[in-house]
């Protein structure tokens, strides 16, 4: 039913200058090509067998790139180039912590991103318990000075996985805060839903003219076990070992290939992943899939008989995961008329899930593409959404410099089950769910890059929710 009310809508949709019905036809052919193709399984699984974990700046994050221009120059596209990023490294090392008293327990835990070590004795201290940052902000410095801060801010699961945001600033920002009071290192809970024994690593920051002490995240367990003990009302006492060390800048690449447009080659829509991944995991959901994605994409836009009207430009961004790095030069090194000429923008950077809402950042004039994407889109699970799109990470400074861009909201309820984990696995991948995800990946491209009426300017408000 659902599939035969898409087609009577495609069927009554107005011919305008801005779509043809042809061209409504033709994304909806490479939606069902997309639906029985496995490229993009093919991708991710070459990517986590042939090269793995991919840590920013790592020999591994080489061998990546190398594999991406050796992959996307197999696939055929017109043009496979890179370009520059300069970007800090850093080395997890090893790591070691245990609770000490009242009861001798061995914890599974994780670096963050970014974190110095301690020394080679490393630090045994008591627990100063925190349910929130927050809360830490608020706290005296003489319960706090000498000790290991713990964050203990839970996350739920979400099909949008919004708690991910409100719950992360224990994470980037805890050292800072517990630094401020005299804190000797800081732990979280680890910002996931996972109920297994697994540590959620991520970024951290340093901030100019604070102490900096190690930092690292406990696993869901093994933080409901710290929290047990504090609840007994006895001093807990930790003992914390970590080598972790930032190392000097290095130079890694955005990878990029295009399919150039027939009309308008100057004109590009950017659909777009991030090669690198955290290294504990095979960083298969974040982001192989994302790459992925974007790849088998352009793939299928690149074998039609006839090239699209402008350039569909598939992105590979380096370092995203240490500070949107690759998404920060691309803007730097694009601005001006170069992004004038971007008539959108999107990141597959949420997993591999089912996607089921679409939602945009255009002006007014780009309703009548909305309303093609929802009608192409509909018989695939994918609902139009709202006008408020970030893009996704390594985008979201686009929409600022006039960008216009798109989110194809993935299902995240397990998301962060997996994410920054050492589960984050091939096997977490169901290939039907990513066919799924480049079916409306390749049908929103190709309008886009058919698309003739402006989606500039962004308006402010809620236009087309």
């Amino acid at each position: 039913m659902r599939k035969l009310l898409a087609s009577l809508l495609i069927a009554s949709l107005p011919a305008a200058a801005a779509l043809s019905e042809q061209d409504i036809q033709t994304a909806a052919k490479l939606r069902d090509q997309a639906l029985q193709s496995s490229q993009a399984y093919d991708l991710v699984e070459s990517l986590v067998v042939e090269v793995g974990p991919r840590l920013a700046g790592s020999d591994n994050n080489k061998k990546a790139e190398a594999w991406a221009i050796n992959k996307l120059k197999s696939l055929g596209f017109d043009k496979v180039y890179t370009e520059a990023v300069t970007i800090p490294t850093w080395t997890r090392g090893t790591i070691h912590a245990e609770i000490e008293a009242p009861y001798r327990q061995h914890l599974v835990i994780s670096a963050l991103g970014g974190s110095v070590g301690t020394d080679e004795n490393g630090i045994n201290a008591e627990v100063a318990f925190f349910d929130s940052i927050d809360d830490l902000k608020a706290a005296d410095a003489k319960a706090v000075k000498g000790k290991i801060v713990f964050i203990n801010k839970r996350m739920v699961r979400a099909q949008d996985g919004f708690q991910y945001g409100t719950t992360v600033a224990g994470r980037s920002k805890g050292a800072v805060e517990a630094a401020k009071l005299g804190a000797k290192a800081v732990l979280i809970r680890s910002v996931g839903t996972s109920p297994h024994r697994f540590a959620h690593t991520g970024v951290m920051r340093y901030q100019e003219g604070v102490a900096r002490i190690p930092a690292a995240a406990v696993s869901v367990p093994d933080a409901d076990l710290i929290e047990a003990m504090v609840k007994r009302g006895q001093p807990v006492r930790l003992h914390l070992e970590l080598s972790a060390e930032p190392g000097p800048d290095t130079t890694v690449h955005n990878v990029i290939a295009e399919v150039t447009g027939s009309e308008k080659p100057d004109e590009v829509v950017v659909i777009s992943g991030h090669l690198d991944s955290w290294d504990e995991g095979q960083g298969a959901i974040d982001d192989g899939a994302g790459v992925a994605i974007a790849a088998a994409a352009g793939k299928l836009i690149k074998d039609l008989p006839q090239r699209p009207k402008r350039t569909i430009r598939v992105i590979f961004y380096a370092a995203e995961e240490i500070g949107l790095y690759g998404g920060y030069a691309y803007a730097e090194q694009h601005q001006g008329k170069s992004l004038a000429k971007h008539v959108l923008a999107a990141e597959s950077d949420f997993g591999a899930g089912r996607i089921y809402r679409l939602d945009t950042r255009f002006g007014p004039e780009g309703e009548p593409l909305r309303q093609a994407l929802a009608k192409v889109l509909m018989p695939i699970g994918v609902d139009l959404g709202n006008n408020q799109a970030g893009g996704g990470p390594d985008v979201s400074m686009l929409p600022a410099q006039g960008v216009p861009v798109v989110s194809l909201r993935q299902d995240g309820t397990y998301y962060f089950d997996y994410h920054h984990t050492p589960d984050d696995t091939l096997n977490k991948i169901k290939p039907d769910e990513l066919a799924q995800n480049v079916a409306a990946w390749v049908a929103m491209a190709y309008l886009a890059a058919q698309n003739d009426a402006p989606l500039r300017p962004i308006p402010e408000g809620n236009f087309g929710e």
